[in-house]
C-alpha cells in the first residue's frame, strides 16, 4: 500500500445512546453439526450460545433501534477522519431488505457526495464494549465497483477491520480489507488492500494488493493465530502477517464507507456497501467453509445475534 496513513481517526463518536435493553439471545446450535431443524429438547435451551462467540445478521429496524446500541454497536456521527474530515452521518447506515442476502436482510452503508464538503456524508459503524483479540474475524459484504446514483470517479474505501480503540496506543493493532474500485492517493483501481499495521504515527505496517474488479457478495475473513495474522477471500488465501505485524491488544470492529478526497463537483452521487452477517470466534482459526456452516446453522435456527465473548 504505497498511500500515505490515513488521517487519525481521535474517536470523536456520539453514540446513538438509547434506554437500554436486555437482550435475550436466542438459543442456537452449537456448531455446523447440529440439526436446527431437530425437535427442541425437555431442558431449557442454553441461552448463552457457544462459548467465544460474537455473531449478528443486521436485522434491526433503523440507527434509531434500541437493540443495536444494546448489541454493542453505535453509528458514527462525530467528527475527525479519515477522508473528508468531520463529515460522518447515521443518514446514510440503514437495515433493508436485500433479496440477495443471506436471511434477507443487511447492514447498509452509503456514502453520498456531491463533490463538496459541505455536500459529503460519510458512514461508519463499528463495536463497542466486547473488544476481540486474537481468533476468527469474518463477515460477508458486498463491495460495490460504481456508484448506486451518480457520475463514477470518486476515490472511495470500503472497509472492514479491527483496530485499536486509540491510534495512540502503545500497542496500536490494525487488520484492513480495503477496496478501492477506482483507486486513491495516486494509485490506480479496482485494488484490494490487505494491512497489518504496528504503529499509525509514523507509519509503519506491511501490505498486500490485489488488483481485481470485486463487485459483489464477498466473504472476508482475518485469523490472527499464533504469531500469525491470515488475510483471505472467498475461501483464498491472499496474504500473511508475522513477526511485530500481529494484534498486540484488543480491537473494536468497524464497517466503513468513505471518500479519499473530492476529485470533483458536478452533481451528487452514492456509493452502497453492505454487510450480511459478522461471526467472531475467539482463539480458534476457523476455516471459510466451517465458518459458513456455523453461520447456515445460526440462520436455520433463528439466531440474529449471539455475545459470548468475555468482556473482559
Amino acid at each position: 500500500m504505497s498511500q500515505p496513513r490515513r488521517t487519525p481517526r481521535r474517536r470523536a463518536w456520539t453514540a446513538l445512546t438509547l434506554p437500554a435493553l436486555l437482550c435475550a439471545l436466542a438459543a442456537c446450535s452449537g456448531g455446523p453439526g447440529d440439526d436446527a431443524a431437530a425437535p427442541a429438547p425437555s431442558a431449557s435451551p442454553t441461552p448463552s450460545g457457544p462459548p467465544g462467540t460474537l455473531f449478528d445478521t443486521f436485522h434491526y429496524s433503523g440507527p434509531d433501534d434500541p437493540s443495536l446500541a444494546a448489541h454493542g454497536w453505535e453509528v458514527r456521527t462525530g467528527g475527525g477522519g479519515p477522508g473528508i474530515k468531520d463529515s460522518w452521518s447515521a443518514a446514510g447506515a440503514g437495515f433493508p431488505s436485500d433479496t440477495t442476502a443471506q436471511g434477507g436482510r443487511v447492514l447498509k452503508l452509503q456514502s453520498s457526495t456531491d463533490g463538496t464538503k459541505q455536500g459529503t456524508k460519510q458512514v461508519e459503524v463499528q463495536s463497542t464494549g466486547t473488544p476481540l483479540f486474537n481468533g476468527t474475524f469474518a463477515a460477508r459484504v458486498y463491495l460495490s465497483d460504481k456508484p448506486t446514483s451518480g457520475r463514477n470517479g470518486d476515490h472511495v474505501v470500503q472497509t472492514f477491520f479491527p483496530i485499536s480503540a486509540s491510534d495512540s496506543s502503545e500497542n496500536y493493532s490494525e487488520l484492513d480489507h480495503e477496496y478501492l474500485p477506482n483507486g486513491g492517493w495516486g494509485s490506480v483501481g479496482p485494488r484490494l488492500d490487505n494491512v497489518s499495521w504496528y504503529k499509525a504515527d509514523p507509519p509503519d505496517r506491511v501490505n498486500h494488493t490485489l488488483k481485481q474488479r470485486l463487485e459483489g457478495w464477498h466473504v472476508m475473513m482475518i485469523t490472527a493465530m499464533n504469531g500469525k495474522v491470515t488475510y483471505s477471500l472467498d475461501g483464498k488465501e491472499l496474504f500473511t502477517s508475522s513477526g511485530k505485524y500481529v494484534p498486540r491488544e484488543k480491537m473494536d470492529i468497524h464497517f466503513s464507507n468513505w471518500l479519499i478526497d473530492l476529485p470533483f463537483t458536478g452533481g451528487p452521487r452514492t456509493w452502497d456497501m453492505k454487510v450480511n452477517w459478522f461471526y467472531y470466534k475467539a482463539d480458534e482459526a476457523v476455516s471459510q467453509a466451517d465458518v459458513q456452516k456455523t453461520v447456515d446453522g445460526f440462520y436455520s435456527a433463528g439466531t440474529h445475534y449471539i455475545n459470548t465473548v468475555p468482556k473482559s
